[in-house]
């Protein structure tokens, strides 16, 4: 029985999106791709739901500096002034009237929705290893162990770094950047699960927005050649191939360097196109679902009823996702870290 209750109570949570999106603007032709694009982007204000025409939202701090005066707004969006306004033609960004007519865009320091979500992201963090510390306050390795959520945070964290951080950098070195790996794969899983909860304050789309995952491969990119070793440096500067290759002409150099943005760039790209594609396909099956409705009873009832099946679907594998993504992340940069700490070794 309480199985069965908990399992309506998920379906309630997946099929919730349903009720938000509910409106009277979906009475009339229905637009998909600017209603996903919608849902997808960032906003000032977090919007909760639809209830006869009237929009019911969370206004967010609007912070813009103005280019010509140098001062500071501090207002909401409802209350944005001169010569500030949104333009819908860059994604709702606010942009700047200048005093000669021409429209730039500000210094914007805005809390938007994703910015929102990640502190939220950041205060669940928080109270997890937190908890999970205090736990261990106290305890040595004669104590017994740790059973319910304090036991599986371990096990994910052990099998983290026995499986994956210590075989990628290696016994002596991993120490130093275990805890960066660590938190950035907790992040990510945790910003993907989030995001998969349709109901405030959750849902927001963190890791597929691109300057989010743009940051996280940054970091990545610092640990790599900033804590990189001599070694590490002269495989780039001046590999162990033959002479012709790189000099007078620096070919192989080059190459090397150039790897050394691909490697965040494909990090940033990997994660950022699999969560934002995921997302895409959640609403755009929810979407089909309101689509249905607006063609009748003969047909929209097998349409509703499919579209249903594969929001519930994507949903469970979307969860699956979450995992993935975080864990690939990780694994990369754990890899790429790995490669610029190797000694040389003579034959």
């Amino acid at each position: 029985m309480k199985q069965i209750k908990t399992q309506l109570l998920l379906l309630c949570m997946l099929l919730l999106p349903l009720q938000m999106m509910a409106s009277s603007r979906y009475e009339g032709k229905m637009d998909i791709p600017a209603t996903v694009l919608e849902h997808l982007s960032d906003a000032y204000e977090w919007h909760i739901a639809t209830v006869e025409g009237k929009h019911i939202s969370v206004p967010l701090p609007i912070i813009v500096r103005n280019s010509e005066t140098g001062e500071w707004t501090f207002c909401t969006p409802h209350h944005l002034p001169q010569p500030f306004f949104f333009n819908k033609e860059h994604h709702g960004k606010i942009y700047q009237t200048m005093a000669d007519g021409t429209v730039q865009r500000p210094l914007d320091l805005s809390i938007t929705k994703v910015v929102a979500q990640i502190w939220i992201v950041v205060f669940v963090l928080l109270v997890v290893f937190l908890s999970c510390a205090r736990w261990y306050k106290g305890r040595d390795a004669k104590s017994e162990a740790p059973k319910g959520f304090v036991g599986l945070m371990e096990l994910l964290i052990t099998t983290l770094l026995d499986d994956l951080i210590k075989p990628a950098i290696g016994e002596a070195k991993y120490h130093k950047f275990a805890p960066y790996l660590l938190t950035v794969f907790f992040f990510i899983l945790t910003s993907n699960l989030i995001g998969l909860i349709p109901i405030f304050p959750a849902g927001a789309n963190i890791t597929g927005n691109i300057n989010v995952t743009l940051v996280l491969a940054l970091c990545t990119m610092v640990a790599i050649n900033v804590f990189g070793n001599k070694e590490y440096w002269k495989e780039i500067l001046w590999p162990d191939v033959p002479v012709f290759l790189k000099a007078p002409i620096p070919l192989m150099p080059l190459i090397e360097i150039f790897g050394i943005f691909t490697k965040p760039f494909a990090l940033m790209i990997r994660l950022f196109a699999n969560i934002m594609a995921g997302h895409a396909v959640i609403l755009s099956f929810t979407c089909v679902i309101f689509l249905g409705w607006s063609m009748g009873v003969g047909f929209g009832v097998g349409l509703n009823i499919f579209g249903v099946l594969m929001l519930l679907f994507m949903n469970c594998l979307e969860f699956l996702v979450a995992f993935v993504q975080a864990y690939v992340f990780t694994m990369l940069s754990a890899v790429f870290i790995g490669l610029s700490q190797q000694e040389h070794h003579a034959e």
